[in-house]
């Protein structure tokens, strides 16, 4: 089978979902010291800025200012370490009076890993610290701290930090949003194509149980009648043994043409899907098999979509294996009634069972169910109060399931 195939049915290794830039096992070494390198060379040109009215860089500033860069390190593993540290660093970088500047840039990043990894009130906590820390160095402990004689703090200054405070988390929260939305898309997508995967397998292991156990009971039957007559009917031992090699080629071509279709999932069936107009041969395969089909059609027949008219002849052919297995009947009527807006298949036999097989719930009639709840239908089976067997299926000639109706013309499951 191909990739394809092989995914589709789910029998290839499971996808792992690439690692994102916030993967727990990932430690961001190359952003953080740009960002260090941001920071001290930003700082410098701050500081020539900003000389005499705050403290000049010195070995003890330029360490706060690695400091962040170094915290962001560990910001995917612990978000919210990253968080409160740098937010830590900054509030000591400006208690000393350094020079503003980049130093945010930190606090901004930490913050951001913070909140899109689902810590949005630690986030929250380390800003609020390093704003109610600024107020405390900038309107009450600047006299006790550098520079000398440094006044106090200008609101104006204040009110922009908490702004830029406000709008960090605003995006870091939208970041956030547009990455949960991500993950819920896949793992629905995922979802999806495991369900997906799931029906496939279902339907190819029904399309095989429903050539395969028609084609065999046949066999099965014209091999013993092949053996009871060798000696005293040779020729009509001949008749089953060639009864035999026209069933199991027909057979033999249905399953190749199930494959042909599962190895080239993109291409188009090579040969339509067998429908109700193929009933004369399931009534000839049948006679083979020594059971006389008789076939009425009631109402105006209409075209049924490629789903259900493949539905409806799986579940006659299933039918009609059942009482070839599992009936003495030699007999066997198909009534297909066309009514409005249903097609009701209607087969019948005079039993009496033989108790070769299951009557009830064996895999054929659990398909035939599984065919017809596709297309919105039902099935109805069970022993008739005379001896014999009925199997009832209602289809509707429009499915209730969007698109169930409609599957593509093919072999394809």
């Amino acid at each position: 089978m191909s990739d394809r195939t092989t995914a589709a049915c789910g029998s290839g290794p499971p996808r792992r979902r690439a690692a994102g830039p916030y993967a727990p096992g990932r430690l961001p070494w190359a952003s953080s010291l740009a960002l260090a390198a941001v920071q001290l060379v930003g700082s410098h040109f701050a500081a020539h800025g900003q000389a005499g009215t705050r403290v000049p860089l010195d070995p003890f500033a330029l360490l706060l200012l690695v400091a962040g860069p170094a915290l962001l390190v560990a910001r995917h593993r612990r978000p919210r370490l990253a968080a409160f540290g740098t937010a830590a660093v900054a509030l000591v970088y400006l208690g000393a009076g350094y020079p503003y500047g980049p130093v945010f840039l930190s606090v901004v990043a930490g913050c951001f890993a913070a909140v899109v990894t689902g810590h949005r009130h630690a986030a929250q906590a380390a800003l609020a610290m390093l704003w109610t820390g600024h107020l405390l160095v900038g309107h009450w402990l600047y006299r006790r701290l550098p520079p000398p004689g440094d006044p106090p703090s200008d609101w104006g200054r204040d009110l922009f930090i908490a702004a830029w405070m406000v709008a960090a988390l605003a995006v870091s929260e939208l970041v956030r949003i547009r990455r949960e939305q991500r993950a819920r898309e896949e793992a629905e997508r995922e979802a999806a194509e495991r369900r997906r995967a799931g029906e496939e397998r279902l339907r190819i292991a029904r399309e095989l149980h429903d050539v395969l156990a028609h084609s065999i009971s046949v066999i099965n039957v014209q091999a013993g009648v092949g053996l009871a007559l060798l000696d005293s009917d040779p020729e009509q031992a001949r008749t089953a043994l060639t009864s035999i090699k026209t069933t199991s080629k027909e057979a033999l071509g249905e399953v190749r043409q199930l494959l042909d279709t599962l190895r080239a999932p993109g291409d188009a069936p090579r040969a339509p899907a067998p429908g109700l107009d193929r009933l004369p041969e399931l009534a000839e395969q049948a006679a083979r098999a020594g059971l006389r089909v008789e076939t009425r059609t009631e109402g105006t027949p209409v075209a049924l979509p490629p789903g259900a008219d493949l539905a409806a002849f799986r579940i006659v052919q299933e039918a009609l294996t059942n009482v070839v297995r599992h009936s003495g009947a030699r007999l066997a009527r198909v009534r297909l009634r066309y009514g409005p807006g249903e097609l009701e298949i209607r087969v019948d036999d005079d039993g009496p069972a033989t108790g070769n097989g299951p009557t009830g719930g064996g895999n054929g009639l659990v398909g035939m169910r599984e065919r017809a709840a596709a297309l919105g239908g039902t099935v109805e089976a069970g022993p008739r109060g005379d001896g014999g067997f009925r199997v009832l299926a209602r289809l509707p000639l429009r499915s209730g399931r969007t698109g169930a109706a409609d599957e593509p013309d093919g072999e394809a499951p």
